[in-house]
C-alpha cells in the first residue's frame, strides 16, 4: 500500500483513499495521543486542500480535532505558530477545531 512515506509532490491529485489513509496512521510512542498523530502527520504530508478533505473524513470517524499532544497542545495550536499555514488552521476552525487556551476558557 503506498502510503504517507510518500514524499509530498506539489500539484499531485490526491484520492480519497489515499488522505483516509492518514486515519490509519499510529504513532509509535503509545504515550501520544493517536487523534493528535494522525492530524499532525496529515498537515504535514497534505497541501491545503487535502488537509481540508482529510478534515472531513476524520470527523466523520468520530475522532477528536482538539486533540492534545503531550505539551497539551491542539493542532491548531501548533499550526496557527506557523506563518504559512493559514489555510489549513482556517480548515480547522471551520470544522469547529480550537485552541488549547481558548477551549479550556
Amino acid at each position: 500500500m503506498s502510503g504517507p512515506d510518500k514524499p509530498k509532490v506539489i500539484g499531485e491529485e490526491w484520492s480519497d483513499e489515499r488522505v483516509k489513509s492518514f486515519l490509519a496512521i499510529d504513532p509509535y510512542d503509545k504515550t501520544l495521543n493517536p487523534d493528535f498523530h494522525a492530524l499532525l502527520k496529515a498537515y504535514q504530508a497534505m497541501r491545503a486542500e487535502d488537509f481540508e478533505r482529510f478534515i472531513g473524513f476524520f470527523r466523520e470517524a468520530g475522532r477528536n480535532l482538539n486533540a492534545v499532544n503531550e505539551r497539551s497542545e491542539t493542532i491548531l495550536d501548533l499550526i496557527s505558530q506557523h506563518r504559512r499555514s493559514v489555510d489549513y488552521a482556517e480548515a480547522l476552525k471551520k470544522a469547529g477545531a480550537k485552541q488549547a487556551a481558548a477551549a479550556s476558557h
